[in-house]
């Protein structure tokens, strides 16, 4: 089937519109690759300085003449998702020196759990991290003695991370390795009833902790649908994972194969072989369209809405909100993984996963068939299946067919005919929502606003019984220059008690809502930020705002409330404490929202 028009009306736009800064970036990895392998330009005592270690691999590395891999790895043992990492690269090097080369660790990144920091001081530093990770990662990269790198992480801001300092790096080859989900424990959907009992005061703690605790149990990562696994979703549809590599779980023989032929295809793709594909290649504007298209297809997470517009500045390609919206208004919603229905990642890669939507989406004119891929063949080899045969990796072709309609369903026969996202416009500003788990009765509200600073002040409002009526809770001053735009997901259960009492309620914010965003609709990342002259700083209690996902729309309704002066925030108890004090220069150089929230745009 032919490219639907929409795709490539939406690609053109942003070709069109990138084309002054993508034309500089490709001219900047166009000189950078004319060097060639790069350490055969250092002096011989800083050869000797990288090679000191290399035990029986100095003298492949003093000769120049094989393929030197770099490795970034995120590896820590608190983040089940990432501790399996600690393994690769031992794999990784024994995998390379059987092809001929050789491999070193460049360096490490930073990797923190959103999981941890919810509510705590410390979610105030986890959207800078993504920003340290790639400047962590540059650190690593700037030796200049690889022909080709791979990436070793999963998380949040990890991917993201990454791939913006990838770009840098863009006359590289360089392959994503990921370590998969956790084997499936206590369904996510009891564990949320156990927490909106715990949050009604219904069982205690120790009930609590026994089911948070039975959901998480095992290395890899979290098996919801969150912001770490929509990050392998994207990797996938944007060509920097293997076919299918995304969701076997860790320390498996599959995992291990793959993770082995990631290692070799990184360094087969150098310039010193005959397939040179450096990552500004696999990374074009169609590569970040497909992403999109993946992401509404799938109803992903809405961080990424936040991080794909980074990732794509970062290469010199400008993505807008708009986009997405535009996207998402022709991509059907193929999938339902919890929190946007009852199955996890597990049950979803079983009856067909990525494979069988990538196939699906191909064929219905929604994706580009032709991009580059670390693969070294189009999109249309990501619907095979990796199998390991007679011990051998090969990939096979996948079913064809979803193994389970009410996880995954036919590009034809969506569970919706429109994404997961919608963009909001209107007096308030501009945000998204995540409207893939949200009912259609609960996706208009129109209601008196309750106005808050920071989310202890709802809970507390709650606790008090405060929240008897239709409401829309607004919390402000979490944008990114406030305190940098923390997520709000410790909100959840709360307000998913007040619709379950049959209450109308809405969350708006200038901060993050978790990956997980559910059923609540919630209108996040208002633009223009409280601290930055935005309207949420002018409302005060019983304004009556309208949030209408099906229309887009989030309006003031109360007349009068722009010609009020901005409410100004005391917000020096964000200042300090648990690193804060560190990360001050973020918070004054951090750019909007919608430009991707980051100090590389500010």
């Amino acid at each position: 089937m032919s490219l639907h028009s929409t795709i490539d009306m939406v690609t053109d736009r942003i070709i069109a519109r990138s084309a002054p800064t993508r034309g500089s970036y490709l001219e900047r990895m166009r000189l950078a690759r004319q060097k060639g392998p790069a350490r055969a330009h250092l002096s011989c005592s800083g050869q000797a300085h990288a090679f000191a270690a290399a035990g029986s691999d100095q003298d492949a590395l003093a000769r120049g003449t094989s393929g030197n891999l770099g490795i970034v790895t995120a590896y820590n043992d608190m983040l089940s998702a990432h501790q399996p990492f600690e393994r690769y690269p031992d794999l990784i090097r024994a995998a390379v020196r059987g092809a001929g080369g050789t491999a070193q660790v460049a360096g490490g990144v930073p990797a923190m759990c959103d999981g941890v920091t919810q509510g705590e001081a410390g979610m105030e530093l986890s959207l800078f991290s993504r920003d340290v990770i790639a400047l962590a990662t540059g650190v690593a990269m700037s030796h200049n003695t690889f022909d080709a790198a791979v990436f070793l992480g999963v998380c949040d801001k990890i991917v993201p991370g990454l791939v913006i300092a990838a770009q840098s790096f863009g006359h590289l080859p360089i392959v994503f390795l990921p370590a998969g989900p956790m084997t499936s424990g206590l369904p996510n959907d009891e564990k949320a009833k156990v927490r909106q009992k715990f949050a009604a005061g219904e069982v205690g703690r120790d009930t609590l902790m026994a089911a948070e605790m039975a959901a998480y149990h095992g290395p890899g990562t979290c098996t919801f649908y969150g912001t770490a696994n929509t990050n392998q979703m994207l990797m996938e549809f944007m060509g920097l994972h293997l076919p299918g590599a995304s969701f076997v779980t860790p320390n498996t023989e599959l995992r291990d194969a793959l993770t082995i032929e990631g290692a070799r295809r990184a360094l087969a793709l150098s310039a010193l072989g005959n397939d040179y594909t450096p990552v500004s290649e696999i990374l074009d504007e169609k590569a970040f369209v497909n992403g999109i298209v993946g992401l509404n297809a799938t109803g992903g997470s809405t961080n990424l809405v936040i991080h794909l517009v980074a990732m794509a500045r970062a290469g010199g390609i400008v993505l807008d909100w708009q986009d997405f919206s535009d996207l998402s208004d022709v991509v059907p919603l193929m999938a339902r993984v919890y929190p946007n229905g009852l199955a996890d990642v597990n049950h979803f890669h079983a009856a067909g996963g990525l494979g069988y939507m990538i196939g699906e989406l191909l064929a219905g004119g929604m994706l580009h068939p032709d991009t580059h891929t670390v693969a070294g063949q189009g999109l249309a080899h990501y619907t095979a299946d990796p199998k390991l045969i007679d011990g051998q990796l090969s990939w096979q072709p996948g079913s064809g067919s979803s193994l389970n309609d009410k996880i995954l369903r036919p590009f034809a026969d969506p569970f919706q005919p429109t994404g997961g996202l919608k963009r909001l416009t209107g007096s308030l500003g501009t945000a998204v929502m995540k409207v893939s788990a949200v009912a259609p009765e609960h996706q208009i509200v129109q209601a008196p606003v309750r106005v808050f600073s920071d989310q202890d002040a709802v809970k507390a409002a709650f606790k008090a019984g405060e929240f008897t009526d239709d409401v829309i809770v607004v919390v402000r001053f979490q944008g990114p220059k406030a305190n940098g735009m923390p997520e709000l997901h410790s909100l959840t259960p709360l307000l998913s008690i007040l619709q379950g009492r049959g209450q109308k309620v809405a969350l708006v914010t200038d901060g993050r809502m978790s990956g997980a965003s559910g059923k609540v609709p919630a209108a996040i990342h208002v633009c223009p930020e409280a601290l930055d002259d935005g309207a949420i700083a002018r409302l005060q209690d019983g304004d009556i705002l309208r949030v209408d996902a099906r229309a887009g729309v989030l309006d003031i309704l109360t007349k009068g409330v722009l010609d009020r002066p901005a409410v100004k925030a005391d917000l020096s108890a964000n200042e300090a404490g648990i690193g804060r004090e560190l990360f001050a220069t973020f918070r004054r150089s951090v750019c909007s929202a919608d430009a991707g929230a980051t100090i590389f745009q500010g």
